[in-house]
């Protein structure tokens, strides 16, 4: 039999009488507030820390917008509105919600590969800032323009030729679908029409990265091909996004990712590039603001054993939280953080198998995990689910009742 799998104790989360507590309230209290098991719990005050933490450690020319792919529920992105510098949006539909939230137009911007006419012309419409993707989609932009006799606002989104190394999910270099090949753009810069506004660039190399030296030397090469292009930019830019790519822990043996490094080193670029120094320096971050503020919580329907294994059958998995589970048969599954969130710090300990109710094998939230003995009615918490959690998942599959989302 192999070891059972741990976890290291709860980073954020406080518990009471080995309760969960959500914003110093407990977890059963949250849940009766629902009405419902299984759902999502965001904390609003963990957003507000980690935000502040990110101020007071990067340069104060650094803004921090808020990437709403992350977590789209309308009620966190309002949040994020008020304590962030901006949203990143990727769907019209995403674009009307951080709209509804009444930030500046301006303060949003929108990227993605695919973008129809009809999301350009909204973006157009509501004075978006449009991530050019493509040399195409810049000529349809100036085409809906003239049409609506408005003067787009936009960025060129590079794809550079470097790429950010030991990323969970590269964005750039190499043939990518996402941006215009850096070569390419000091031609397009030169020949841009008088009726399109070029009022920034956006360097997005890649994301979930725990490695603080690949993100500085991604920086270094993002604000060296920055300060070129922006020589050849017809007016000054107002911002630079250099992307995000800040990760989160999730798994045994992650080690937090350490800012301090990337901040003193983004405080030397600022200052090493002084054709970019009066432009805002924007980071682009969705999970590392959000990710660790979430929990994902079901309820022990059943307990069984089978051939000297423990199995907790729940009410909930594979359907609402995809990447916990494994993203569908994935060839090297891990264990995200799991605890039995009203009965934390319990030492009588099992060795279990948590799975979900759905009718595959694959529909695993925790596989050979020590956990705290438990029983039938029991809430089984999935830590470091606020980011990429419901929206993410196959939410209609086998037809199972979806879970819900509240903001505590």
């Amino acid at each position: 039999m192999k070891k059972p799998i741990t976890h290291a104790p709860l980073n954020y989360f406080k518990t009471k009488d080995n309760i969960l507590q959500i914003n110093n309230t407990p977890l059963p209290q949250v849940i009766a507030r629902a009405g419902q098991t299984p759902l999502y719990i965001y904390d609003r005050q963990l957003m507000t820390e980690r935000v502040q933490q990110l101020r007071q450690q990067l340069p104060e020319q650094i803004k921090i917008h808020y990437a709403m792919k992350a977590n789209p529920m309308p009620a966190v992105v309002q949040h994020m509105a008020n304590i962030t510098d901006g949203i990143d949006v990727a769907s019209h539909n995403e674009m009307l919600t951080a709209l509804d939230t009444g930030i500046p137009a301006e303060h949003i911007s929108y990227a993605g590969p695919g973008k129809t006419d009809k999301d350009l012309t909204a973006a157009i419409a509501a004075n978006v800032t449009l991530n050019v993707e493509s040399i195409n989609e810049l000529k349809r932009i100036e085409h809906i323009g003239t049409e609506l006799n408005l003067t787009p606002q936009i960025a060129l989104r590079i794809n550079p030729d470097f790429e950010l190394k030991a990323s969970g999910m590269k964005m750039a270099g190499g043939a990518k679908p996402f941006g215009i090949d850096a070569e390419l753009v000091p031609d397009i810069i030169k020949t841009l029409p008088q009726s399109i506004d070029l009022i920034g660039l956006h360097i997005f190399c890649g994301s979930q990265n725990l490695n603080a030296q690949a993100i500085i030397e991604a920086h270094q090469h993002t604000f060296e091909l920055a300060s070129k292009l922006a020589q050849l930019a017809p007016a000054p830019l107002k911002f630079i996004n250099i992307g995000g790519g800040f990760g989160i822990p999730y798994f045994p043996g992650d080690t937090p990712l350490a800012i301090e490094p990337i901040a003193h080193n983004l405080q030397t670029l600022i200052e090493q590039h002084p054709l970019i120094s009066n432009s805002d320096i924007i980071l682009e971050l969705g999970r590392y603001l959000v990710g660790e503020a979430g929990i994902y919580v079901c309820q022990v329907v059943d307990k069984k054993i089978s051939r000297e294994q423990t199995y907790l059958i729940t009410n909930g998995g594979l359907h609402h939280h995809l990447a916990n589970s494994g993203n569908f048969g994935q060839v090297i599954r891990k264990n995200y953080p799991v605890i039995i969130g009203n009965n934390v710090g319990n030492e009588h300990l099992e060795q279990a198998h948590i799975v979900g109710p759905s009718c595959t094998p694959l529909d695993v939230i925790a596989h050979n995990m020590s956990l705290p003995k438990a029983s039938i009615n029991d809430y089984i918490v999935v830590l470091q689910s606020g980011a990429y959690g419901l929206t993410a998942s196959p939410n209609q599959f086998l037809s199972h009742p979806n879970a819900i989302e509240i903001l505590v």
